[in-house]
């Protein structure tokens, strides 16, 4: 298996960032930290333009049927410049829900509207402090679901819920469509992430999968999500350096650039580490899906990038010294943004446990 991108994918690369660098620029992501609910639409626009909705998901449905690999390397080029909205991520996990669970009705029904970017899709698993709820407190009978899921990232726009419920005492998992479904907005950390309570009210839902294999699908589609996260993470950090890098080669004190004092660039060198380690992680978790060992490497990637993301995001403020906690300067916007994606698809300590039970289960 090469760990190494084509040509074909470098050039995927190149091309996001320089789109993404076009269209999105702080000023409007600081706008959007004190609005309830709302997203960068330019961003989204783009997105659907580009294809990146469709990327990784099969061309019966309207897919460009790419990999995970490409759909990372879009997620670290929308780290970088801090995208305004979580779809991306969120849609996908829908996606890849219907298309390995779902019947071919539910398929031809919101696949193609998920690969357009028409729908947008959502991923409502976890209650209080368990990602995966072994039995979650929203029930499911007679092809209707009651209660609700709490802080679901991309909530308050969503078209379509993977909703993971119980049934008579037994897990399931469930695709809903949110049409007239009550959503409880409320401010967030980082409002770009849509983040609302679901409210269902006997909503419809369809069957994907139940019992212990509804607790499975649900735990591969939260792997599926935080490959991708983690992608996102290493380019918001790879983004920290550079920006810490550069200010530390142009900010002088006591006659020199502050780059020159050991406590600044050993600092920045750490970091650098940290970054390629979360590279070399989520591209190796990417490249694994649909294999063997994929559940383990893709927690392997979901720790590094978080412990990546959130060093770079205080090591960064850090090098800037005062400037680096102003308003108008955005830093602020990497460190919201990575304390949101170190909790969004399950803390690190879930990803810890997930990880240990992968290993032990090998060495048993």
């Amino acid at each position: 298996m090469s760990l190494l991108y084509d040509e074909g994918q470098l050039a995927i690369a190149a091309e996001t960032r320089k789109v993404l660098e076009a269209r999105v620029n702080t000023k409007e992501m600081l706008a959007l930290l004190e609005q309830q609910g709302l997203f960068h639409a330019p961003f989204w626009e783009t997105a659907k333009q580009q294809g990146w909705t469709a990327l990784a998901l099969p061309e019966a449905y309207g897919g460009l049927d790419l990999t995970l690999v490409e759909l990372g390397l879009i997620a670290l080029q929308t780290g970088r410049t801090l995208a305004g909205a979580p779809f991306l991520t969120t849609s996908y996990g829908a996606a890849r829900a219907v298309l390995d669970h779902g019947s071919e009705a539910l398929k031809d029904a919101w696949l193609p509207r998920l690969a357009s970017g028409e729908a947008i899709g959502a991923i409502a698993f976890a209650e209080g402090q368990e990602p995966v709820p072994a039995l979650p407190t929203v029930t499911y009978a007679h092809g209707l679901l009651n209660g609700i899921k709490p802080s679901v990232s991309g909530g308050s726009q969503a078209h379509l819920a993977i909703v993971l419920a119980s049934e008579a005492g037994t897990p399931v998992l469930v695709a809903a469509d949110l049409t007239g479904a009550e959503r409880q907005v409320f401010h967030t950390f980082d409002n770009s992430r849509c983040t609302a309570n679901l409210v269902f009210q006997n909503t419809s839902a369809t069957l994907l999968a139940s019992g212990d294999a509804a607790l499975q699908a649900a735990l591969h589609v939260l792997a599926l999500q935080s490959v991708v996260t983690a992608h996102e993470q290493t380019g918001g950090a790879e983004a920290l350096i550079e920006q810490a890098r550069d200010y530390a080669n142009t900010r002088r004190a006591f006659g020199q650039p502050i780059g020159a004092f050991q406590s600044v660039k050993h600092r920045i060198a750490e970091l650098y580490g940290l970054v390629e380690l979360a590279r070399a992680n989520a591209l190796q978790a990417a490249a694994s899906e649909g294999q063997p060992g994929f559940l383990k490497v893709a927690a392997a990637a979901r720790i590094q990038a978080t412990e990546a993301y959130d060093t770079a995001a205080r090591d960064c403020v850090q090098v800037h010294g005062g400037i680096g906690v102003t308003w108008e300067g955005g830093l602020h916007l990497h460190m919201r943004r990575s304390r949101t994606l170190a909790v969004e698809q399950g803390n690190l300590l879930f990803w810890e446990d997930v990880l240990v039970d992968q290993l032990t289960g090998e060495m048993a």
